[in-house]
């Protein structure tokens, strides 16, 4: 017959086994920080070559841009914006090279430099409103969103759209709101807006685009055909309500799609 363990016996075996559950746990959280720990690190140091080359380019092109270096707030925020949460997972090894990814159905992220200096062409403030057309993964709007007020973005591809929202919100940018229609007619209801920045090629620029646009706002657009380099466009309306364009450098966007 098996004795019962005794009183002396018994508290030992029931202290061992939750310690050596608690030392598992313990090594499995340690092991799960150092892991995060050196993804952050190696995602931080990755943003900071980024940041380096989009310097390079910045310099490069300034004959162009008509500028040595972008605004410090912009290069902050660039910086700062996780854009390898905004990429597939397959392409998060590439998320901070300097050049556009594949995002699927057809459309891209666009290389950071770009990103940044239609962003510094905009010459946003912290109270400003802004209108995206293309929403694309979100990186844009996250970058701009960090910047101004308020950001309404566009999306005409459906499921683009809404993977986005929901990215955008599982990351905090509350200040972002964002929709699925045809950008080229804008978000009328909620203009003027102090900036508005569209991110795929368009043949013109959209008149109601234009409409919403508030006097003294300004307009970044790449202008030219699907099949061609296009042009960026900086367009200015003055208190007056009159416009200006300038042509800033020669870019490759995918089409402004859309029934109009």
């Amino acid at each position: 017959m098996i004795s019962p363990p005794t009183n002396a016996s018994a508290p030992t075996a029931i202290v061992r086994v939750p310690l050596l559950h608690y030392a598992l746990a313990w090594v499995s959280l340690l092991l799960a920080c150092l892991a995060s720990t050196v993804c952050a690190d190696s995602f931080e140091t990755q943003r900071s070559k980024m940041i380096e080359l989009i310097r390079q380019d910045v310099i490069e092109t300034s004959q162009f841009i008509g500028t040595e270096k972008f605004d410090l707030r912009v290069m902050s925020v660039m910086a700062r914006v996780p854009r390898h949460e905004f990429v597939p997972k397959e392409e998060r090894a590439h998320a901070y090279e300097n050049r556009p990814l594949p995002i699927g159905h057809g459309q891209t992220i666009s290389q950071p430099y770009i990103v940044a200096l239609m962003t510094d062409l905009l010459k946003v403030g912290v109270s400003d409103r802004v209108l995206e057309i293309g929403t694309g993964s979100g990186y844009q709007a996250a970058v701009l969103a960090e910047l101004v007020r308020e950001v309404r973005t566009i999306e005409i591809i459906e499921p683009l759209g809404r993977s986005a929202s929901a990215r955008l919100l599982r990351l905090g940018y509350n200040n972002i709101h964002s929709r699925i229609g045809d950008g080229y007619y804008g978000w009328p209801e909620y203009g003027p807006y102090d900036a508005i920045i569209v991110t795929a090629a368009a043949g013109h620029v959209p008149p109601p685009l234009l409409t919403q646009l508030r006097p003294g706002g300004r307009l970044v657009i790449p202008v030219g055909s699907r099949f061609f380099v296009q042009d960026l466009l900086l367009v200015k309306k003055n208190l007056a309500g009159q416009l200006s364009t300038r042509q800033i450098l020669p870019v490759r966007f995918v089409p402004l799609t859309g029934g109009h």
